[in-house]
C-alpha cells in the first residue's frame, strides 16, 4: 500500500478488512446549530465555536467510524486572510483542526477503558485538505475548470503551507479530498516528495458521470501518476452520488494495486454557485447498509460517507461491515 501505510494497513485489519470513515461534518454542524453559510463552510465553526466540532467528532467516534476526517477542507490561509485574520492565527486555526479530532479521538478511548468490553477500534485522524476549488468556493472542485493561469506549480504553492502546517501538527495521515482533476493529483504528488511527508496520504477525486474525473479526464490517466507514489497508500471517490461508487471501485481495482477508499454524499446534488442542495434521490440508511455491503465485496478498504450523511449512516455503514451493532 505505500510508504509507512503501517497504521493504516493495520486498522483495516482490525476492522476486519474494511475500515469506517466518518460522515458529512457541515450537515451536523448544521443540526447542532450552527451557521456555516459562508465561503469558509464548515471551517467557519473553528472561529465561532470549536467545541461543536468536537462534539461532531465524539458523535461519529460512537457511531463506529474508524477514521475522523479533521474540519480543515475548506480551511485555508488566504480563506482566513480574507477574513482579516493573520497569517499566525490562520496557521493557529488549521492546527486546531487536528488538536479537536485528536482530543475528540483520546477522550473517546480513554472512557472506553473504563468499560470491560467494547467493539470499537482506536480511531486514526486524518487531516483533509480540499481540492483548489474547495478554496475558491464555487463549484470548480466538480468540474476542475480552475482557469488557464492555475498550472502545476500554483497549485503546489496553493497546497504547501497548508499541507506543511498541518502535518506538523501530528495527524496519523492526511486526505486529500474532491480532487478533480490530473493536473492537482500530479501537484498533490510531486508536493508530498517535496516537502518528504511521511505519514501516509489518500487522493480521492470528484466524478459525475461515474467514468472520468470531474475534468472528464480518464482515471487510468489519473491513476497512473498516483501508482508511481509510494507516499500515496489509499486512492478513491468522495463526495460523489453512491450510485456510481459500485463500478468505481471496480474500474480503480483495475487500475491499482493501492487500497482503494469511498465515501459517497447522501445522493443529494450541490449546486455550488446556487450554495444550494437540489432535489434528488436522498439515499436513506438503510440504502447505505445494502451498499456498504456491496462495495465491500467489490474491493473497497474504507467506506464512509461525505456531504449530508450522519452518525446514523455511519452506524448504518459500521454495523454491516462489522457484523455487529454498537450501541
Amino acid at each position: 500500500m505505500g510508504l509507512r501505510a503501517g497504521p493504516l494497513e493495520e486498522l483495516i485489519e482490525r476492522a476486519g478488512g474494511c475500515a469506517v470513515i466518518d460522515g458529512g461534518l457541515a450537515t451536523e454542524l448544521e443540526a447542532l446549530g450552527a451557521d456555516i453559510n459562508d465561503p469558509l463552510w464548515s471551517a467557519l465553526c473553528l472561529i465561532s465555536n470549536p467545541d461543536l466540532i468536537k462534539q461532531v467528532h465524539l458523535r461519529y467516534l460512537e457511531a463506529g467510524a474508524d477514521i475522523l476526517v479533521t474540519s480543515s477542507y475548506q480551511a485555508t490561509i488566504p480563506g482566513f486572510l480574507s477574513k482579516g485574520l493573520s497569517i499566525e492565527e490562520g496557521e493557529f486555526l488549521l492546527r486546531k483542526t487536528v488538536k479537536l479530532a485528536v482530543e475528540a479521538r483520546d477522550d473517546f478511548w480513554k472512557h472506553l477503558q473504563k468499560t470491560s468490553k467494547h467493539n470499537y477500534n482506536h480511531a486514526l485522524v486524518a487531516a483533509s485538505v480540499g481540492s483548489y476549488g474547495a478554496y475558491l468556493a464555487d463549484g470548480s472542485e466538480y468540474s476542475g475548470q480552475y482557469g488557464t493561469d492555475v498550472n502545476l506549480e500554483k497549485l503546489k504553492d496553493f497546497h504547501r503551507r497548508r499541507l506543511q502546517v498541518l502535518v506538523d501538527a501530528g495527524p496519523d495521515l492526511l486526505a486529500f479530498e474532491t480532487i478533480p482533476s490530473k493536473l492537482e493529483a500530479q501537484a498533490l504528488a510531486e508536493l508530498l516528495d517535496e516537502e518528504n511527508i511521511q505519514i501516509p496520504s489518500w487522493i480521492c477525486f470528484s466524478s459525475v458521470d461515474g467514468k472520468h474525473a470531474s475534468s472528464g479526464e480518464s482515471f487510468k490517466e489519473c491513476l497512473n501518476i498516483l501508482n508511481r507514489s509510494d507516499r500515496i497508500s489509499v486512492v478513491g471517490i468522495n463526495c460523489a452520488s453512491p450510485q456510481i461508487i459500485e463500478n468505481l471501485i471496480l474500474e480503480f481495482r483495475k487500475l491499482t494495486k493501492k487500497a482503494v477508499a469511498v465515501y459517497p454524499n447522501s445522493g443529494e446534488v450541490w449546486d455550488g454557485r446556487a450554495k444550494k442542495w437540489l432535489p434528488s434521490e436522498c439515499f436513506g440508511d438503510h440504502s447505505f447498509e445494502v451498499l456498504a455491503k456491496r462495495w465491500r465485496n467489490s474491493g473497497a478498504s474504507l467506506i464512509g460517507g461525505c456531504c449530508r450523511t450522519t452518525p446514523s449512516t455511519i452506524q448504518a455503514i459500521s454495523r454491516v461491515l462489522k457484523k455487529q451493532v454498537l450501541t
